[in-house]
């Protein structure tokens, strides 16, 4: 079925309604789907644990400060 078959037939089914039902047929816009938001998105457990070993990891590898020569 191609999209005019669909379309003539669902305007046939809605006529039809209208027609021997008595309907009032509302057609909507399609809503468009929400996009990702990185920046909004709360951290998983598994992210949290990541970012807290990167973290310890980038903490290890700084030399010392106190430590003198």
């Amino acid at each position: 079925m191609t999209k005019d078959e669909l379309r003539a037939e669902l305007e046939r089914q809605a006529q039809r309604y209208k027609d021997v039902q008595g309907g009032e047929v509302i057609t909507y816009a399609a809503q468009p789907e929400p996009e990702r938001k990185p920046w909004r998105k709360r951290p998983s457990l598994l992210d949290q644990a990541f970012e807290r070993e990167l973290e310890r990891i980038q903490n290890d590898l700084k030399p010392d400060d106190t430590v003198e020569s």
